[in-house]
């Protein structure tokens, strides 16, 4: 469990920061302290890891039917639960909360790659068994 918790506080940080300059970029997006703005990226991770799953299987009819971009609509919308959720952090609209996740995803996974060198790999091995046989 403690050798997870690096990559958490990395996570955490990332989207931190990645929630700060949003609330540059877009004029919907308020903070009213640091501490809220912490705990708004820590309630996001929570919503993200936990909510977010659960929507995607009960719309995942609506997801294939739009060819995934409801996807995008989701994450709008556990941007506005946790605007709900959190004291001082508020988000103006759905169209705010909207183009923000998008955003707010973007930067995460680039500020990852550039910070940490992070990212997804597009090399994987192929498994090997030494033994195959092919019928």
């Amino acid at each position: 469990m403690l050798h997870t918790l690096p990559t958490f506080l990395i996570h955490w940080g990332l989207t931190s920061l990645s929630l700060w300059i949003a609330s540059f970029v877009f004029w919907g997006i308020r903070f009213s302290d640091t501490s809220s703005l912490v705990v708004a990226a820590l309630m996001l991770g929570f919503v993200n890891a936990i909510v977010r799953p659960i929507l995607i299987i009960l719309t995942l009819p609506l997801t294939m039917l739009t060819l995934g971009l409801f996807l995008l609509v989701i994450n709008a919308l556990m941007l506005l639960l946790v605007s709900r959720l959190i004291r001082g952090f508020t988000v103006s609209g759905f169209w705010t909360a909207f183009f923000a996740s998008i955003f707010i995803a973007v930067l995460s996974f680039f500020l990852g790659v550039v910070l940490f060198g992070g990212g997804g790999s597009w090399d994987a091995p192929m498994p090997v068994h030494p033994q195959s046989q092919w019928l």
